[in-house]
C-alpha cells in the first residue's frame, strides 16, 4: 500500500529505516510530549513490529505508514497513521509524528495530513477522523484547525498533569472536510 503526494510517499516501513527510525526516536527532543514509556530504548523496536503485525492484519484496521521524501538519499523524516481497531465503526485516529529535524516544517505536516484524511474519507469509507495531543503541542492544533477540525479539552493522564498539561482531542466529519473544498470551487 502506498500514498503518493506531492513530495513524499506514504508506505509500509521497510528493513533499511529501521536504523533511521530507532535513531530519530532516541533523539532527546522526540520525548517532549510524551510519557516515561517513550524513553526506553527498545520502545522503537516495538513500534515497528508493531507496525508490521498491523501491515499482515485480515481485514485490516490499522495503517501505520513510513513517511519518505522523494527527493534525498536518507529519506525517511517520519511516520504517519490511520487506525480503525481501537475505534468505532467509520471512525479512524490520524496520527503524525516527524523526526525532530523536521519540526516546524508545516507545509510537509500539511500535505501529509491532508493525503491521509483524503484516503480514509475517499477509500476507507470513514465518517470521522480523530487525533490527540497534549495541550502544549501547538504544532498539532494548527495543523487540525487549518483542516477545519473541531477541539475538546479533556483532563490528561498524570504525566500531562504534573506538567500542567492537558489532552487535546480534535475531529473531524467528512461532511466538514468536504466543506471548504465545495466552497473553494464556486
Amino acid at each position: 500500500m502506498q500514498i503518493s503526494t506531492k513530495r513524499f510517499l506514504l508506505r509500509y516501513f521497510e528493513d533499511a529505516e529501521v536504523s533511521a527510525f530507532v535513531a530519530y526516536h532516541a533523539d532527546p527532543r522526540s520525548h517532549e510530549f510524551y510519557g516515561i514509556e517513550h524513553r526506553d530504548p527498545e520502545h522503537a523496536r516495538k513500534l515497528l513490529k508493531l507496525f508490521k503485525d498491523w501491515a499482515e492484519e485480515v481485514p485490516r484496521l490499522n495503517y501505520q505508514l513510513a513517511i519518505i521524501r522523494r527527493d534525498v538519499t536518507q529519506p525517511l523524516i517520519g511516520c504517519c497513521g490511520l487506525r480503525t481497531g481501537e475505534s468505532e465503526p467509520g471512525r479512524a485516529e490520524l496520527g503524525i509524528e516527524l523526526a525532530p529535524d523536521f519540526w516546524g516544517r508545516y507545509r510537509y505536516a500539511l500535505e501529509i495530513i491532508q493525503a491521509l484524511v483524503e484516503f480514509g474519507f475517499n477509500k476507507l469509507g470513514l465518517r470521522e477522523i480523530y487525533g490527540g495531543t497534549v495541550s502544549e503541542n501547538r504544532r498539532i492544533a494548527r495543523l487540525a484547525e487549518s483542516l477545519g477540525a473541531t477541539a475538546e479539552v479533556k483532563p490528561g493522564p498524570a504525566w500531562m498533569v504534573e506538567r500542567g498539561w492537558y489532552q487535546v482531542e480534535w475531529r473531524i466529519s467528512r461532511a466538514q472536510w468536504r466543506a471548504p473544498q465545495l466552497s473553494a470551487g464556486r
